[in-house]
Order: structure tokens, then C-alpha cells, then sequence
């Protein structure tokens, strides 16, 4: 393991986003034996405006407001990782492709360009990793001459099948994964889709935070305020609500069939789909909103079974979920759609079904057959899925790649 390297990890997802994310969760670890300059996707002038008001903003509004960079301390996570926020970029994406869109574009990369060199200047960087987490947008893979010794790009969603992401991401993706030395994804499908573009593709799976979620195990929580009064079986969901991945309708008959217990939802919603159907309606349904990962075990405790009502679509086709694990460190029953390779991987550990009516009626052979024995081989199970095993898995990819480097160079 290379515990004198430093890593410049630029990523999509802020280290305050409100969500776990998977970068945060390999900063973390990384950090345990390197320093990571964890260097957040820029606010554009748009967004800064629209959350001008907000915590985050405020405290960086004097940076914003005169075009420099931030380093921010993050708080409960190690020393060694040192927080970055970039000056604020153009909102670009909504433009279409042409002279315009690349003027603007080439001027926002440039800013994440002189934010990491500042880094770089600052902290008297050499010989580092550059790891970009799924924002080809800016600074994909940095130039000769900045100082590092790989470029890799982390592939973690399919970003063809969203309309947002797809309109520029998808085509500067495959540029920025012909031009890193190495690229890894999250799913089987993943690796199937990037491989054409380079020869160094590797997956590494999502993991989980297990003694966070195994805390379930060990802890006794009270009931959160939202489901005191139930006394039932209690079905959940923790993740985000979103309308590309989530089954609504499913949901619907998941509440339907068991109107005799709760649906628990726990996530952000940004979408209004589960209003068009009704889901707001239905009275043994509860939206427990977003928390944060640290709450998340006072819930799953008071979960009879847990479910993933995912579609099975081309952008779940490549979706290792972070929340499988999640969901198996706390040692719960576990029913999913079977949306991709890897989901169905867990085929002998979770309850697999291939339509809507399999689903509703697996959820009560879940929560009969839920003895402690499966408990404790789910957990064990998650245990194997560790962030601190994805990066030894990340070492071991790096240093490969090196060595084949070092021989190419000396031969």
C-alpha cells in the first residue's frame, strides 16, 4: 500500500452533501494512511444564487463572491483529509453542443484546473494519484506536467440513461475514460459498457459503512418520533426517492397487498410521481425524509424487512446498490426487484423476485423465515463488503498498473 502518496480526489458529490456518497466513503478510508485533498464540484453562479441563503453558502459567500478558492475543515472525519471548494463556474449544461458551450465549458474547466494547482502549490504536491468520482465535467483526467503519477476516472452510474447527465456527461465520460490510465466501476454492466474505451477497467464494487449499520445489532434504539404509534410489521425503504430507480407503482401494491402493515419510506424525494399514484394518500404509508447515514440504524432496528422496489431499466442494469449492504450489515431480511447481474449475486443471502406479484408475497416469507441464524450469515456476508476491502482492492489495481508501467519504461 502506498502510504507515502498523497490523492487530489475530485468528485461530483460535495463532502456535505446531504447524502452518503461513495467518494466521501473511500476519502475516509483512503485517509487512514493518506492524505486526501477532497476537492468538491463547483457551485455555478446558478446554484450559489438559488442556495444563497443556505448554511454551506453562507460560509462561503466572502470566497464565492471574490472568485477563490476555499479549504474547509470537515468536521468528524480524519486530519488528513483537507477540504476544497472551487470559485464559481457557469451554469452550461442546458446549453446545446457547439462554439458556445465549448467557450464556457473550456473556461469552468480551467477554473478546477488553477483550484487543483493552487492545491498542488499550496501543499507541495508530488508524485500523487488524481482520482475524478463520476464528474467527467471539469478536469477528467489532469494534464502532463501537474505532478501525478495516474489519472484515474470512477465510474459509478450509467450516465446515458438520465436526461440530465446525458446531454453533455455521457460523451465527455468517454473522453475522459479513453484519456485515464485507469478506470474503475461499480457494477458488472458498468465494466461491459466502459471496456471499449480503455484496457485498464476494473470493478470495485460499492461497500458499506458496517459498524454504523451493525450498530442495529448491538444497540437498542427507541422508536423515531414518526413511528411511535405503529405497532405492526414495519416494511422499509432507506434511500433516495428518485424517478429513475424506484418502482412506484410496485410500491403501490407493496401497500396495498400489505394494508395490514407500514410502509416506512426513508430518503429525500425529488420527484412527484408518488403523488400522481397516490402514494401520499394511502394511510399505512410514511415519508420519514432524508437523514443523515448516522440515523439511519434507529430506523432499520424497527424494520420487520426491508425492500429495493427498484425498475428494472438500462440504468439499473449497472447499479450495485450502496444500500445492500447497508441493509445486510444490519442483518435484515431483504426483498428486490432483479435488476442487474450483481444484485442478483445476493441471490442466496436477500429474496429475488422477477415481478410485482413475486415481490408483495416474498415480503411475508421474509419476515416468517427471519430467524437468527440468517441474521447473522447476512451480516457476516456484509462484513466481506467492507470500504477498507474496495481499497486494498483499489492499492492492488494501482500498483499493478505501475509495475506494468515500470517494465514498459525500462524495457
Amino acid at each position: 500500500m502506498y502510504r507515502d502518496l498523497d490523492i487530489v480526489y475530485f468528485t461530483l458529490f460535495p463532502w456535505d452533501h446531504p447524502y452518503s456518497s461513495v467518494s466521501l466513503s473511500f476519502a475516509k478510508e483512503f485517509a487512514k494512511n493518506n492524505r486526501v485533498f477532497y476537492v468538491n464540484h463547483p457551485y455555478s453562479i446558478k446554484d450559489f444564487a438559488g442556495n444563497f441563503n443556505s448554511k454551506m453558502a453562507k460560509e462561503r459567500r466572502k470566497h464565492m463572491l471574490t472568485n477563490k478558492m476555499r479549504y474547509e475543515k470537515i468536521e468528524g472525519v480524519s486530519e488528513n483529509i483537507i477540504g476544497v471548494h472551487p470559485p464559481l463556474t457557469f451554469p452550461v449544461n442546458w446549453l446545446p453542443e457547439g462554439g458556445v458551450y465549448n467557450v464556457f465549458s473550456a473556461f469552468n474547466n480551467k477554473v478546477i484546473l488553477n483550484t487543483i494547482k493552487k492545491v498542488i502549490e499550496d501543499y507541495k504536491l508530488n508524485n500523487f494519484i488524481y482520482l475524478n468520482c463520476f464528474n467527467p465535467y471539469f478536469a477528467g483526467t489532469l494534464p502532463n506536467g501537474f505532478g501525478q503519477i495516474v489519472n484515474i476516472y470512477q465510474n459509478i452510474d450509467d450516465m446515458t440513461q438520465e436526461p440530465y447527465t446525458a446531454r453533455h456527461g455521457a460523451r465527455l465520460e468517454t473522453e475522459v475514460a479513453r484519456e485515464a490510465d485507469i478506470v474503475t466501476v461499480t457494477s458488472t454492466n458498468l465494466w461491459e459498457l466502459m471496456s471499449p474505451f480503455n484496457e485498464e477497467v476494473h470493478i470495485i464494487h460499492n461497500a458499506a459503512d458496517i459498524s454504523n449499520f451493525e450498530r442495529v445489532l448491538h444497540e437498542k434504539f427507541e422508536k423515531p418520533e414518526e413511528i411511535k404509534h405503529i405497532n405492526n410489521k414495519i416494511i422499509g425503504f432507506v434511500g433516495n426517492l428518485d424517478h429513475c430507480r424506484i418502482d412506484y407503482p410496485l410500491l403501490k401494491k407493496v401497500a396495498e397487498y400489505h394494508s395490514d402493515k407500514t410502509i416506512l419510506l426513508v430518503g429525500p424525494i425529488n420527484n412527484s410521481e408518488y403523488k400522481e399514484i397516490g402514494l401520499d394518500k394511502m394511510s399505512n404509508i410514511i415519508f420519514a425524509g432524508s437523514k443523515n447515514i448516522t440515523e439511519l440504524p434507529r430506523y432499520l432496528q424497527h424494520m420487520d424487512c426491508t425492500m429495493i422496489p427498484f425498475l428494472c431499466n438500462k440504468l439499473t442494469k449497472s447499479i450495485y446498490p450502496l444500500k445492500i449492504n447497508e441493509y445486510l450489515a444490519a442483518g435484515k431480511a431483504v426483498v428486490s426487484t432483479s435488476f442487474s447481474k450483481d444484485i442478483r449475486g445476493f441471490a442466496d443471502y436477500i429474496y429475488l423476485a422477477d415481478n410485482h406479484e413475486e415481490f408483495v408475497k416474498m415480503i411475508d416469507n421474509a419476515i416468517a423465515e427471519n430467524s437468527e441464524e440468517r441474521v447473522q450469515s447476512r451480516n457476516a456476508l456484509a462484513r466481506t463488503n467492507t470500504w477498507s476491502a474496495r481499497v486494498e482492492e483499489f492499492w492492488t489495481i494501482v500498483e499493478d498498473y505501475l509495475m506494468k508501467k515500470k517494465k514498459l519504461q525500462t524495457a
